[in-house]
């Protein structure tokens, strides 16, 4: 059997840990109690799984102490505070994900047989309904609505738009500067593209979300025609979405029966089940998405541009090469969010990256310079 390397074995301590953690702290800023009941106890289960991990660990002198949540879950806390727990959900969601295909990649490597329970954690929502709570199926909905519409994707679009800005225009900064030398023209260029490449990206964004939106708004429309010019057609759908279920077919037919009585129940849920359409994400504003998309690129592409502001040359570009370095390193740091790589390891990976995108554009500048120059 092959057994994890020390090192993985306390990398997965920490992520029980701070799943633990964080699943307490949703339970509390959780206003349904039924639904903040099912959290604690996912974190209670976790807790189980960590104290485990501990005493394994101890008994071979490899911790003393059980640590306790990572400056990641805490800032993940800090951020579901001001934006909103959902964002929280969807990272655990993906967490949960994470250590399911950690553990049958460990399984696989073993030679031992999957036994389909890898991926309970993933599915636990629904165990804890189906065996454990009196949670509904609205409630649970809400749940997974939440993290199909988040997906853990705003933090992700949130340090990646960032990310876009710096490296982008921390590019064209220095290809200009290489060309000048720093003196001229880097200030206009650098703003100039912070306010085209943001305008782009804000551009982008709101055409997405309102298409996504307006496609959907019409699927959604044509299906509620369907249901008032055939509704023993849609009658006839509702049962096999149930039979779908492994409900059988006479309470099938009854429950289908019972809700075309309905009709804005019947829509709502061929909407979901046939359409595959949360309506969650029609609830999102195009305008929003695309000034938060506007900002998030701008906070990153004006770092390479700040110092020409006030000083020129070679001590412009140093020290915009400077603040980019720093940028770069912090944007590293919040991918360890998603990663759980070592915030070392990921933070210079960024930093190495972005400077040699800058350095080659730099030489493209100075050569082009040059020749314009001869």
């Amino acid at each position: 059997m092959v057994r994890p390397t020390p090192r993985l074995r306390k990398q997965s301590l920490r992520t029980e840990i701070d799943a633990a953690w964080l699943y307490a702290r949703v339970a509390d800023h959780e206003e349904d109690p039924e639904i903040a009941r099912l959290f604690r106890q996912m974190a209670q289960i976790e807790r189980g799984h960590a104290d485990h991990a501990f005493q394994d660990l101890a008994k071979e002198g490899l911790v003393k102490d059980i640590p306790g949540p990572t400056w990641q879950a805490r800032l993940l806390d800090r951020i579901g505070g001001v934006l909103g727990y959902d964002h929280v959900i969807a990272q655990l969601m993906d967490t949960e994900k994470g250590l399911a295909r950690a553990s049958v990649d460990l399984k696989r490597q073993a030679g031992e047989p999957l036994s389909g329970s890898e991926e309970n954690h993933v599915r636990i929502l629904r165990s804890l309904l189906a065996n454990k709570s009196r949670v509904g199926g609205e409630q649970i909905g809400r749940i997974e609505g939440r993290h199909r519409t988040v997906g853990g994707n705003a933090l992700r679009a949130a340090v990646l738009g960032a990310n876009d800005g710096l490296v982008s225009n921390m590019s064209l900064v220095m290809g200009v500067a290489g060309a000048t030398e720093g003196e001229q023209g880097v200030l206009l260029a650098g703003l100039a593209g912070l306010l085209a490449g943001a305008l782009s990206m804000a551009l982008g964004e709101w055409i997405s979300v309102k298409s996504s939106q307006e496609l959907y708004e019409r699927q959604m429309a044509l299906e509620m025609v369907e249901l008032e010019t055939n509704p023993e057609g849609e009658r006839k759908e509702l049962a096999l979405i149930y039979m779908a279920k492994g409900i059988p077919e006479e309470d099938a037919q009854r429950l289908a029966t019972e809700l075309i009585a309905d009709k804005e129940k019947a829509h709502a849920m061929l909407v979901k089940e046939e359409l595959g359409i949360n309506t969650e994400e029609l609830r999102g504003s195009a305008w929003e998405a695309a000034i938060a998309s506007f900002l998030l690129f701008a906070a990153g592409a004006i770092l390479p541009v700040l110092p020409f502001l006030f000083i020129h040359g070679t001590r412009a570009i140093a020290w915009s090469i400077g603040l980019s370095a720093m940028g770069l390193f912090i944007i590293g740091a919040a991918i360890t969010l998603f990663t759980g790589r070592s915030i070392w390891y990921s933070g210079a990976r960024q930093v190495l990256f972005g400077l040699a995108a800058a350095a080659i554009t730099f030489e493209i500048g100075h050569l082009i310079g040059v020749s314009v120059a001869g």
